[in-house]
């Protein structure tokens, strides 16, 4: 069981894996067009809105809602019941999220207000944003479909296809910031980003469609087929759609306070935010997706050893994984951003100030990823309810630290407040999983995580070591910043696995028998 979820989890890594690379091209470029300005923070405002909406309504509660319960159909039902459950729901989606969109896009400049309040300042920029979100808007709709299919094709065991769709939003932006924005005035090329995103809403569903066909599940939204599975869709859902967006709550949150500060703060938090979001994409919600089905399976099947055998497997991945990222990318903040992305507009001020944020998200990295397959925990057992408490806590407790850090440390405060929370919700929802029996450490755990630090802290010093401390990383030209960048990378994975292997752990036995790593 364990080999064929680390295999799963290794093709989502790879096909997310892709697409965050492509997501990188696509930041670069905006980077090196737009760069951090009044422009390219109205358009991640015009877009963080839709984005907000997909992870709370499409990955967030939807799918997290939709897949258990197609799951139980899957094991105790037949195909037909299947298909009715998902020709009702296709057709419940899509009336909401068509209401839903004409509702955001009549009240575009409302919020904007809303979201960006020191955007009020600057009525250009204010009046611009709200051009952008009545274009990005409809995005919602298209990608919650998509995310619908996706669950489809994941509960099936089909992972690559919703994990690779991703991509054809980056493509979208790169192929209209290059083609498309130099047929808009001067001032308003940043519009075809948002162009680029509605494109790419329409493509991302109509690419789901053949697999769903060969499954033949392709939705038919139809009424009355399945009252009952709708509705606990629907009951499963509602309190989901807060607890497993708290850190995309956090985010708009940020941008609120954000839009006061200085102009470029929301871009430096936006960029940074980029290059946290590659290991949580690449590796923590491709775990989470991964375990989703299989533990809601256990959970239906009553198998309450193999459920916790899972979750166990998933944590000893999450610290493995999560640990020595935190600390490389702290690390390695301000040479990977000079080199990804200082070009043309992208200046050596914007790195320094992109700099000290991205180290603040990377300090909350291991905490954002357990949250996730703790969240999934909970929901695999349609339990809803305890992360929504524990969700509230996290979401005040981010506020107050907004709000405590933001004066002495400006952006990164913000980015710190978000790393802090993150610790407070995964802390609270393990002792939960705990005290309700949801969960039991299996043996081996002290020697484990010893093991593992001792190989972050060793990775640590010799990259300490290897990176001159007075560097100018502006002053190098692109190839020798790669050269180096990826040779301190490739050096800190080899001392890191190098100490891992000496120790006794060996990520490949872990697939097969995880337990015996850290006995």
């Amino acid at each position: 069981m364990q080999q064929k979820l680390l295999k799963s989890t290794l093709i989502v890594s790879s096909m997310t894996g892709i697409s965050r690379i492509f997501g990188l091209l696509r930041d670069i470029v905006i980077g090196a067009m737009f760069g951090p300005g009044a422009g390219v923070d109205a358009f991640i405002v015009a877009f963080r809105i839709p984005n907000f909406l997909r992870r709370l309504f499409a990955e967030g509660g939807f799918s997290q809602a939709f897949v258990p319960v197609l799951s139980e159909y899957k094991e105790q039902r037949n195909r037909e019941d299947v298909k009715a459950l998902v020709d009702h729901t296709s057709a419940v989606l899509g009336i909401a999220l068509l209401i839903t969109t004409v509702a955001g896009i009549l009240a575009a400049p409302l919020l904007i207000w809303l979201f960006a309040p020191g955007f009020s300042g600057d009525m250009e920029k204010q009046a611009l944003a709200a051009q952008m979100l009545r274009i990005t808007f409809p995005y919602i709709l298209f990608i919650s479909l998509t995310a619908l299919a996706g669950g489809v094709l994941n509960a099936y065991q089909k992972f690559a296809i919703p994990a690779l769709t991703p991509v054809l939003l980056n493509l979208s932006l790169i192929g209209c910031a290059v083609w498309l924005a130099p047929y808009f005035p001067p001032g308003k090329m940043v519009t075809a980003l948002a162009w680029g995103v509605l494109i790419a809403g329409v493509v991302q569903l109509l690419f789901q469609f053949p697999f769903l066909l060969k499954l033949k599940l392709l939705p038919a939204p139809r009424f009355n087929r399945d009252r009952e599975g709708v509705n606990k869709i629907i009951t499963l859902m509602i309190p989901t759609l807060f607890a497993v967006s708290i850190t995309q709550i956090n985010l708009l949150v940020d941008t609120i306070i954000a839009s006061f500060l200085e102009t470029g703060s929301i871009s430096w938090l936006y960029f940074s935010d980029r290059l946290f979001e590659f290991p949580v994409g690449v590796f923590g919600v491709a775990l989470a997706t991964v375990i989703l089905p299989s533990l809601s399976a256990r959970h239906a099947g009553s198998d309450a050893v193999a459920f916790n055998k899972t979750l166990d497997w998933a944590f000893r991945w999450v610290f493995l994984i999560s640990l020595p990222a935190a600390a490389g990318l702290i690390l390695l903040a301000a040479p990977l951003l000079t080199t990804i992305f200082q070009y043309n507009e992208f200046t050596q001020y914007d790195v320094q100030m992109s700099t000290r944020s991205l180290m603040a998200y990377m300090a909350g990295l291991p905490a954002v990823i357990m949250v996730k397959v703790l969240s999934t925990g909970f929901f695999s057992r349609q339990d809803t309810k305890t992360p929504v408490k524990v969700g509230v806590v996290a979401m005040l407790s981010n506020v107050v630290l907004n709000l405590v850090l933001v004066f002495p440390l400006a952006h990164a405060g913000l980015a710190l407040a978000t790393s802090l929370s993150a610790y407070i919700n995964a802390a609270l929802l393990y002792r939960i999983l705990r005290k309700d029996k949801g969960f039991t450490a299996e043996s081996g755990w002290p020697a484990y995580l010893v093991k593992i630090t001792l190989a972050v802290f060793a990775m640590a010093l010799c990259l300490v070591y290897f990176i001159p401390d007075n560097f100018v990383w502006f002053e190098w030209n692109v190839y020798d910043r790669i050269l180096n960048a990826s040779l301190w990378v490739v050096i800190g994975l080899l001392i890191y696995f190098g100490v891992l292997w000496i120790t006794g752990i060996r990520p490949r036995e872990m697939a097969m028998q995880p337990l015996r790593t850290g006995d």
